[in-house]
Formats: C-alpha cells, sequence, structure tokens
C-alpha cells in the first residue's frame, strides 16, 4: 500500500519508538485520508521540485506514540496532517525546503525546527485543506530547556 507515489505506507507509520515500545502505531481510515491529502498537496510537489528522495522523519503518529516521544498533545501528526523533513540525501538543504514550501505550497504550519540561522535541523509541515489552512510560519528553539515557538 502506497500513500502517494513516493511515500509507502510503511515508511509514513515508521516509528523506531513504536518498534521497541512494542506500540500498535496504525493509522485508521480517517488519518490515512489525510495522509495522502498532505503527500499529495504537499510532499509530491515539493519532491519534484527537489529533483530527488526526502528523508520522512516522522508522519503518523499514534497518541500513545505520541505520548511516549514527547510530542504535543495538540500535534497534527496524531491526526495524519503533519510530516517532518529531512534533506539527508543532498539535494536542497533545510532552509532551501523550508522557503520553498513557504513560498509555493499551501500549508497549515510550517515550523523551521532548531537548527541554527543558517538552517533548521527538519521542516515540520502540516496541512489541514485549501479552505482551512492558516499558513502559520513559526520557529522553534529549546529557551531554559523547553521548546518555544515564536512567529516568523
Amino acid at each position: 500500500m502506497r500513500i502517494s507515489e513516493h511515500i509507502s505506507f510503511q515508511e509514513a507509520i515508521k516509528s523506531n519508538t513504536a518498534l521497541r515500545r512494542g506500540i500498535n502505531n496504525e493509522p485508521n481510515d480517517y488519518q490515512i485520508t489525510n495522509m495522502v491529502n498532505i503527500a499529495h498537496n504537499v510532499f509530491e510537489p515539493l519532491r519534484k521540485w527537489v529533483g530527488g528522495p526526502i528523508k520522512i522523519n516522522s508522519m503518523f503518529r499514534c497518541e500513545e506514540l505520541n505520548e511516549a516521544i514527547g510530542g504535543s498533545s495538540r500535534s497534527q501528526h496524531c491526526e495524519g496532517r503533519a510530516i517532518d523533513l529531512d534533506d539527508t540525501f543532498g539535494y536542497k538543504t533545510n532552509k532551501e525546503m523550508f522557503d520553498y514550501i513557504r513560498e509555493n505550497l499551501d500549508f497549515d504550519q510550517l515550523i523551521w525546527e532548531f537548527g541554527d540561522d543558517d538552517n533548521p535541523a527538519w521542516v515540520h509541515v502540516s496541512f489541514i485543506s485549501f479552505d482551512e489552512n492558516r499558513k502559520r510560519t513559526m520557529r522553534a528553539e529549546k529557551i531554559n530547556g523547553k521548546t518555544q515557538y515564536r512567529y516568523i
């Protein structure tokens, strides 16, 4: 089963933490529909522009897995509406992907995840629907050991 041309179902639900802890990270039909939606509206257009593979750090997370990794209780990953991307393959930098998404694609939230002023450690992007997307652009930083988000 595939979520989209370049995302397999297994890749979309993969989690070392889930495997280690025996957590069943299987999405339901509603969550799969959302995963297909973000894949087609964000990931596939981005991948075409990048011109090669993009590493998916995290896509779907069930609530139990999200809690186990310390994710936000409001995480859109739990609905299948978010994806964390990292261009470890060298086609484009995370900053270039962040800028491309910001300037060319529709999204709900786009987050520059940690890293430094030149490049995020990874890019978080979410998608709800063309009617409901808020186009919120933020930066995540650790301040006194806690993750803080600020609008950019």
